[in-house]
């Protein structure tokens, strides 16, 4: 849970986190929503401040 965790925190793609956890996609999802992890990245520009 901790990598997981710190996979999701750091705007990591599912596909890599499956990767990296020895897990499938699916199972990485459902971990996650059960444990109120969101893998969602957060609404920040991928450019940095663009203003």
């Amino acid at each position: 849970m901790q990598q997981l965790r710190g996979l999701a925190r750091g705007n990591t793609p599912v596909g890599v986190m499956s990767v990296k956890l020895g897990r499938s996609e699916d199972s990485i999802r459902s971990k996650a929503q059960s444990e109120g992890v969101s893998l969602s990245p957060p609404n920040r520009s991928p450019y940095g401040d663009v203003s």
